[in-house]
Formats: C-alpha cells, sequence, structure tokens
C-alpha cells in the first residue's frame, strides 16, 4: 500500500467537477493540498507549468484537468479537444518526471474505446477499432496520455498509472446546454421545460442508447483507492457496473425535477456509441465498488443545480 498520508498532493483541475470531488475526498487523509486556477496556471503553457512544479514541488499527482464537453462541443471545438488535452497532459506528465513526483494518476475518459467495442469493455480494448467521430479529438488525447504515463514508467520508472471512468456527474458538473454532457444537459432542460410549463421536453437522438453513469464523489473515492493500491503499465477501468438507455435517464431525471410533460425524441440529432459499459472487475478484484445508486446520485445532483442556480442569481441581484 502507498501511503498518501503527510503528502504534498497536487489537485490539477481542482476547480471542476472531478477535481472538486478529490479536494473533498482528500481532505481527511492528512494530506497538504497545492493547486493553482486557470489564473495562476496555464496547464497548456509547457514553460509555466515547469516552473511551478520546480517552485511547489508536489509530492503526488492527480492530474483531472482537461477540457471537456458533449457531442455539440467536440462537433464544433476538434482543434481546441485535441490540442488543449495533448498540452495538458503532455506538459504535467513530463513536470511530473523532471520534479521526481512519486506518483501521479493520470485520468482519462471511457470515449478511449472503439464504437464496436465488445460489451462490457475491458481494458484490452483499446487501439482495437475505430473510434466514436463524435468525440474521437478528445479520445485521442486521452489515449496519447495514458500511453505518455506508459511511456515514463517504462523508461523511467516513474510510477505513474492511469484510470478510465465512465460517464460521470454530480456537484460541479456543467450544465451549460451548449457544451454539457447528456446527464447535466437533461437536467437543465428539465427543470427550464417545468418552470416553463412545457409539454414536453426534448432528447437528442433515438432514445436507445445505453450509457453507465458514475456519480463524481464514487470517482474521487476510486482514485484515492488506486493511488493507494495499484501500481500496473495498464490502465484501469472505474465504473457503476450498470447501464441505462438515455430514454430512461430522461425519465429518471423527470422523476427527480417533478417534471409532468411528455419526452419527445429528435432522431435527427446524432446518438452516439450505441453502447458503452465498462468492465470494472479489475478494480472489483482490488476492493473497490461504486455505492451511490443513480435515482439517489440525480436527485443529489438537481438539488445541488437548484442552490447552485439560487446562488448564481442572488450573486447578480446583489
Amino acid at each position: 500500500m502507498f501511503d498518501i498520508s503527510g503528502k504534498r498532493v497536487f489537485v490539477a483541475g481542482h476547480r471542476g467537477m472531478v477535481g472538486s470531488a478529490l479536494v473533498r475526498r482528500l481532505a481527511g487523509e492528512g494530506c497538504t493540498i497545492v493547486a493553482a486556477s486557470r489564473d495562476e496556471l496555464d496547464l497548456r503553457d509547457q514553460a509555466a507549468v515547469r516552473t511551478w512544479f520546480a517552485d511547489h514541488r508536489p509530492q503526488l499527482v492527480f492530474l483531472a484537468a482537461a477540457k471537456v464537453g458533449g457531442i455539440l462541443a467536440n462537433q464544433n471545438l476538434p482543434a481546441n479537444f485535441l490540442f488543449d488535452n495533448l498540452a495538458i497532459a503532455g506538459n504535467v506528465i513530463e513536470a511530473a518526471h523532471r520534479t521526481g513526483v512519486e506518483k501521479l494518476l493520470f485520468l482519462g475518459s471511457s470515449c478511449i474505446y472503439p464504437r464496436a467495442a465488445e460489451q462490457p469493455i475491458r481494458e484490452g480494448a483499446l487501439l482495437t477499432g475505430a473510434l466514436e467521430p463524435t468525440n474521437q479529438w478528445y479520445a485521442i488525447a486521452k489515449i496519447a496520455g495514458i500511453k505518455l504515463a506508459q511511456a515514463y514508467r517504462q523508461q523511467y520508472g516513474r510510477d505513474f498509472i492511469s484510470a478510465m471512468p465512465t460517464n460521470l456527474y454530480g456537484p460541479g458538473d456543467n450544465f451549460d446546454l451548449l457544451s454539457s454532457h447528456v446527464l447535466p444537459a437533461l437536467i437543465r432542460k428539465t427543470h427550464e421545460a417545468k418552470l416553463a410549463r412545457a409539454d414536453t421536453v426534448q432528447i437528442w437522438g433515438s432514445g436507445t442508447p445505453r450509457r453507465e453513469f458514475l456519480h463524481v464523489d464514487d470517482l474521487a473515492d476510486a482514485c484515492v483507492f488506486l493511488m493507494r493500491n495499484y501500481s500496473g503499465d495498464e490502465h484501469i477501468n472505474i465504473g457503476y457496473g450498470d447501464d441505462v438507455t438515455v430514454l430512461e435517464l430522461a425519465q429518471l431525471v423527470k422523476e427527480a425535477t417533478g417534471f409532468d410533460g411528455a419526452i419527445a425524441l429528435d432522431p435527427s440529432k446524432p446518438d452516439g456509441m450505441p453502447r458503452k459499459l465498462l468492465d470494472s472487475s479489475r478494480l472489483a478484484s482490488l476492493g473497490w465498488h461504486a455505492t451511490t445508486p443513480l435515482r439517489q446520485g440525480i436527485a443529489d445532483t438537481y438539488r445541488w443545480f437548484l442552490e447552485s442556480h439560487a446562488a448564481t442569481s442572488a450573486r447578480l441581484r446583489g
């Protein structure tokens, strides 16, 4: 077991959904969190990242920073999704090596796997087929990050590991309709339909694709578990273990928000991958399992959305 107590820990992306969950999870672990906002440190700037690492000397790194978004954002900004995520991974991993970081965890995404991968998706499916076109730019950058961590491990003996979470949700999620993922977008759209007393809420695609969802606090717990208990060359999946259709997801969101209208499908919009369920048996064999049921997690996330929306409105009025 790798002892994380008393360590200086850099959570890259500490203000994002994943990063803030990691900060919450690490609060009781006896660590010293070192962090930098985007205004203080642009992770795409190699010289700035090297200087920051040399000055702050973190011992552990959770690399949770990334440019993220849903299908629409990936389609509209392919260069940004590819370049920004390549730069972030390359700069942080190289700086961690240069300054002798003891252990680093790189967080990828389940979109790294081929569109037609056998379900549930095992870690060995990586690079065995064509990617899903709607998020290939982000996926390629994340694949490069995995391989970079492996390369530094093999060439320099660095204890750099990678983990691939499934679709995430929870407090701190992005609810912007132009750049969000499916679950926060559904929460925002359904909430607004409820306020407008609309008869329907529209969802993209056929409603048939199946997706697995993991609460971000479960992810943070899994990351701390892996930092303590895993040291291997191959990346490791982090999933909930079950999936739902997008239509079933929309119905759960309806239940959480109290919207009593109908769900309207828009088959002219893309579905994305037909199914994306991770095989998390390797992680389970180490002794970790997710604990937050999807229905409960959606209800908690909706409450956070309402509180955040109310706080933002109050600031604007003030």
